[in-house]
C-alpha cells in the first residue's frame, strides 16, 4: 500500500486526553477525523500511515456546544472521533508523531 495525500487528509490529529490514555492500554488509539470520513477509510489511513492491523473502528460525532467568550456566545466546531483497536502486539507511537 502506497502513502497517498487522501490518508494524511483522513487522519487529522490524535486526541491526547485522560480518558485516551486509559484506553490506549487496552490496544486502543483515538483520532480526529473529518465529519465525512468512513470507517473502512479510516481502517486503511491507518494501517497505511502507521504500519500496524486494524481490528476494528468505532466512531462517533461530537456535535458544537455553544459557549460565551467575553459575554459574546459562539459556538465549538462539530468534531468526528475514531476509536481504532489495534491487533494485539501492535502500538502506535504518538509522542514521535508520523
Amino acid at each position: 500500500m502506497s502513502v497517498s495525500a487522501r490518508h494524511y487528509d483522513t487522519i487529522v490529529s490524535p486526541i491526547i486526553t485522560e480518558k485516551s490514555t486509559i484506553i490506549s492500554e487496552h490496544n486502543q488509539v483515538i483520532f480526529e477525523v473529518p465529519l465525512t470520513a468512513t470507517k473502512p477509510e479510516i481502517k486503511e489511513a491507518v494501517e497505511t500511515l502507521f504500519k500496524v492491523s486494524v481490528t476494528a473502528v468505532n466512531t462517533l460525532r461530537m456535535k458544537g456546544k455553544t459557549k460565551r467568550f467575553r459575554g459574546i456566545p459562539g459556538k465549538r466546531k462539530s468534531i468526528k472521533k475514531a476509536i481504532v483497536t489495534l491487533k494485539d502486539g501492535d502500538t502506535i507511537d504518538l509522542a514521535t508523531g508520523l
